[in-house]
């Protein structure tokens, strides 16, 4: 079933690499979307259900970690791996303590990307359904009455 495994955004300015993971996310199951650059992803519109944003930290305007950013003052939850051809210690430590569940440097293995995006579904999966408990206990906490007590 599509989406069943979750949905994947891919945000990186080459086409080429859009390409090449819309093929192997697809090839495990996985729903995907490309986008081009980090304004193309706060302009689409995204489904509510698990998911995982891969994102390239050098975008073209807004950049990833800037991405990153305007997702957290929005209060955006969605779990983050960052992809780059030229990491350095100081971005890492950056993207990670801002949140990024993963950091992987170009070339990576296929199967260390795939790992990283089960880990990130599953976390939000797990996320969503615990909010949904909260939502439920509140709104049956406050379907209750007031008794007077004699």
């Amino acid at each position: 079933m599509i989406g069943e495994r979750g949905i994947v955004f891919v945000v990186d300015d080459d086409p080429s690499i859009r390409e090449a993971l819309d093929s192997l996310l697809r090839s495990v199951g996985f729903d995907i979307q490309t986008l081009a650059s980090a304004q193309d992803f706060l302009a689409n519109k995204r489904p509510d259900m698990p998911s995982c944003l891969v994102l390239h930290v050098q975008l073209p305007g807004l950049s990833g970690l800037d991405l990153q950013q305007e997702l957290a003052k929005a209060e955006v939850q969605i779990p983050i791996i960052f992809i780059t051809g030229h990491g350095d210690i100081p971005t890492s430590v950056r993207a990670m303590k801002a949140g990024a569940m993963e950091f992987l440097t170009k070339p990576f293995r296929d199967q260390d990307l795939v790992d990283a995006i089960q880990q990130c579904i599953e976390r939000d999966r797990a996320v969503r359904e615990q909010r949904s408990q909260i939502d439920d206990l509140r709104q049956r906490y406050d379907s209750l009455t007031t008794r007077s007590v004699k």
